[in-house]
């Protein structure tokens, strides 16, 4: 059984709306004291990182910056971007990501018994973009575990820690859904350590189940879960790539979200978030597709409480999955892309909303960027200008587009 991997955790500024803060916040709800999230935006998690924290990682890389130096970096950097986000009247708030190499590194960082890790083993593969061009990274020859997965450090937590010191605002920590580390299993090298995939992730899931119980000891009330790799699973050749790994297709919709439930029960009383992208790095995408084929066993599996998706043009197909979505789920409508520096018409927002909500309550949708603006250091190919100008826009939509968020 899955439990058996965990531990047992227990430039405006909007209205305020029913006192849980600005286009909505969070609010104590229900005899168990869960804190619920009804945030009516919020953005998906990295944030560009600012050229004086690139060079102190460059610095660093080269001897030249003591771990303190660079901490010191890192924490100017959290908190200039919490100071945007509050100045924009965003109510979730987090650290941008200013801290990692990826939004999926911190496994790798935290923990030993891993070989060939470099920035691409987060990068590779075959992204597209008709702006900046077609770009192919090959995947590291020798990434993959080695050894037994042996924890060093928490992996979010001193994030968290900071950020909550940083502002009175819900503070929100994304995580890598555990499966996605199936990237890290290599038939070839990793069965001295792991026979199979599935005893790779068992103690993976581990690893994420303690991390957030720990956040939610510390106080952490709202999780999000990123999950690229399912919607890549509608491609053929990224599904091959995941079923060499051992798990067909059926396994990866089933065991793989069951994994995802595993580390969302270990963080209650947290409100969890899911987020479904197809690819985000250097303004390209991996995969197009909409969500149909993977809608039912997903939306309808996951046990978390907001899915953020993205939804920035026809690549992410229509809205008929939300059909799908049951109810009590909060629908995240990622409408704005991070990718280019093309600034949504405010028109085209409230259009799509209106479109979407004619499938599903205009009281269960939020909105948010259809990713990060930097789920990598690089970054995509935007401005600070512009990824401030998409944050208000979105900030903006919110508070003239959506209701204002029931009280819990």
């Amino acid at each position: 059984m899955v439990a058996s991997y965990c531990c047992n955790a227990g430039g405006m500024r909007p209205r305020l709306l029913s006192g849980v803060g600005p286009v909505g916040g969070r609010a104590s709800c229900g005899t168990l004291g869960v804190v619920a999230v009804n945030a009516r935006v919020e953005h998906v998690g990295s944030l560009l990182r600012p050229q004086f924290l690139r060079d102190a990682r460059e610095a660093y890389a080269r001897g030249e910056l003591t771990p303190a130096e660079l901490k010191a970096a890192e924490d100017r950097a959290v908190s200039e971007v919490v100071v945007l986000q509050e100045e924009l009247g965003l109510p979730v708030v987090n650290d941008g990501e200013m801290r990692r190499e990826s939004f999926q590194s911190e496994l790798t960082a935290a923990c030993d018994g891993f070989t060939g890790v470099d920035v691409n083993a987060w990068l590779w593969g075959e992204w597209h973009s008709s702006e900046v061009g077609d770009a192919t990274i090959a995947r590291p020859a020798e990434l993959a575990v080695i050894a037994p997965v042996r924890k060093r450090r928490n992996l979010a937590a001193e994030e968290f820690t900071f950020v909550r010191g940083c502002t009175s605002r819900q503070a929100k920590v994304t995580l890598p859904s555990p499966s996605l580390f199936a990237n890290l299993w290599s038939p070839q090298s990793s069965t001295g350590a792991y026979p199979t995939l599935d005893a790779f992730l068992a103690d993976v899931v581990q690893v994420l189940c303690d991390e957030v119980a720990e956040l939610v000891r510390l106080g952490c009330t709202y999780i999000q879960l990123d999950a690229p790799h399912y919607p890549l699973l509608i491609d053929p050749g990224w599904r091959a790539f995941y079923e060499e790994r051992g798990w067909p297709l059926e396994r990866w919709l089933g065991y793989g979200i069951e994994l995802d439930n595993a580390v969302i029960d270990a963080g209650r009383p947290a409100t969890f978030g899911f987020h479904l992208c197809r690819g985000n790095q250097l303004s390209r995408w991996l995969v197009a597709g909409g969500y149909d084929a993977i809608a039912a066993p997903v939306f309808g599996g996951i046990h978390a409480d907001r899915l953020l998706l993205e939804y920035d043009d026809e690549r992410s197909g229509t809205f008929d999955p939300l059909r799908l979505v049951p109810d009590g789920k909060i629908v995240v409508l990622g409408l704005v892309t991070t990718k280019t520096s093309r600034i949504e018409p405010l028109e085209q927002i409230r259009a799509r909303l209106d479109e979407a909500s004619s499938l599903i309550d205009a009281g269960r949708l939020a909105l948010s960027p259809q990713c990060g603006f930097a789920t990598s250091v690089a970054g995509n190919a935007i401005t600070p200008q512009v990824q401030r100008a998409k944050l208000a826009l979105l900030v903006r939509a919110a508070h003239d587009f959506l209701p204002a968020p029931a009280a819990i």
